[in-house]
């Protein structure tokens, strides 16, 4: 026998093992509009479901539909260290907070609509080479839409034009020990996490290597990515990430105009490690397998740090300011904007956004709907309706 909505409820219900008039109270309705909402007489609102999914733990989608909540797999494969069941469990926690959320967007039909992601060009052969054929298609759609240079963009305005126009949730949020990203991807969601971090190149990297799995549609399972080391990866689809990486966000178009074919000195070399937000190391290898630089000068590259590499170009500020970015939480906003929407139009209850962002639900509630201020008393002296000037 096919269960229906009402079926569903009265699950709820029973597992809940208290009367049906306080079971009323707690979802916020009368007895007697429970009842007729269960004999059919009076339909359940978008808001009574949501009610009953959290009196339930459950979501307003298995309400609906009897689906089971979509949930990501853990990938067999890490890069880097492995993580231990507590990572684990922390990896299960985070993927709670945005999973749920996404549910309930598309439970209260307010989920976006994906851009289609580009293809993985396979007649290339080897993932090298799709790596770099398909951070070509990135890069063109980026450009399609208005995004300028990627090397000259900020973390942060990469990280905005990613949600724009490959409708990405990108987290920036305290991961594991030793894990530095993941990624996982399914029907209508695409979620990137990296760490909070100190070292901003590395969260670039990471980022811009997670969306690599992303387009090339690796992340069907949960992917976690630690230690990222470009070139020392053996899994082919970790090589195809770490080219793609590589080439968005060190474009060959923009190295070669910034080399302009001549020798590049130490200095000139800084200032590129400065404007691309990348690593000595990183820069390095790019440079060299483009062409551009010896072994010689990669090798001294690769032998100096960030650090000083903006130091000695007079940019310490600026990698303070791109530090401080890295360490702080970043939470995507478009899920919460689409929740804080659903509550305004009582489709749903605070509840959903206080899980998403882990904020408590009278908390938001005071922000959002502040106490009145008490109207400042008249002065004794003035008479109502009288004029009282103030200097």
């Amino acid at each position: 026998m096919r269960m229906t909505v009402i079926d569903r409820v009265r699950k709820v219900m029973d597992a809940a093992a208290v009367p049906q008039s306080a079971f009323a109270k707690n979802i916020g309705l009368t007895p007697d509009k429970l009842s007729k909402s269960l004999s059919g007489v009076r339909r359940f609102t978008s808001l009574d479901l949501a009610r009953i999914a959290e009196c339930g733990e459950t979501t307003v989608d298995w309400l609906l539909t009897g689906r089971e909540p979509l949930r990501p797999v853990f990938a067999a494969r890490t890069s880097g260290a492995t993580v231990d069941e507590g990572g684990r469990d922390r990896l299960r926690d985070l993927l709670e907070r945005f999973t749920t959320a996404h549910e309930v967007l598309d439970a209260l039909g307010r989920a976006s609509e994906l851009p289609e992601l580009p293809c993985v060009r396979t007649d290339t052969g080897r993932y090298v080479d799709q790596g770099a054929a398909l951070a070509e298609d990135a890069l063109e759609r980026l450009a399609a839409n208005g995004v300028p240079a990627v090397g000259d963009l900020e973390t942060s305005e990469l990280v905005d034009a990613l949600e724009h126009v490959f409708g990405v949730d990108v987290a920036k949020i305290s991961l594991p020990d030793g894990v530095d990203g993941a990624a996982w991807q399914a029907d209508g969601f695409r979620l990137i996490m990296t760490s909070q971090t100190p070292v901003p190149t590395r969260q670039r990297f990471t980022l811009a290597h997670e969306l690599g799995h992303i387009l090339a549609r690796d992340a069907q399972d949960l992917l976690t990515e630690s230690q990222l080391a470009p070139g020392r990866q053996k899994d082919l689809t970790e090589v195809r990430a770490n080219v793609f990486a590589a080439n968005l966000l060190m474009p060959r178009p923009e190295l070669s105009a910034a080399v302009r074919g001549h020798t590049l000195t130490d200095e000139e070399l800084w200032s590129l490690v400065v404007r691309f937000k990348v690593s000595p190391s990183a820069l390095a290898a790019r440079l060299s397998q483009l062409g551009f630089i010896d072994a010689g000068t990669r090798s001294r590259l690769r032998g100096v740090t960030t650090e000083t590499c903006h130091l000695l170009t007079g940019h310490s500020d600026v990698l303070a300011a791109r530090t401080a970015w890295s360490q702080a939480m970043r939470l995507p906003f478009r899920p919460i904007q689409a929740l804080y929407d659903g509550y305004v139009a009582g489709e749903t209850t605070l509840r959903p956004l206080a899980a998403y962002t882990g904020m408590a639900v009278d908390d938001i509630r005071a922000a959002i709907e502040p106490e009145p201020e008490d109207p400042a008393p008249a002065p004794a002296h003035a008479d109502e309706g009288d004029l009282v000037f103030q200097p």
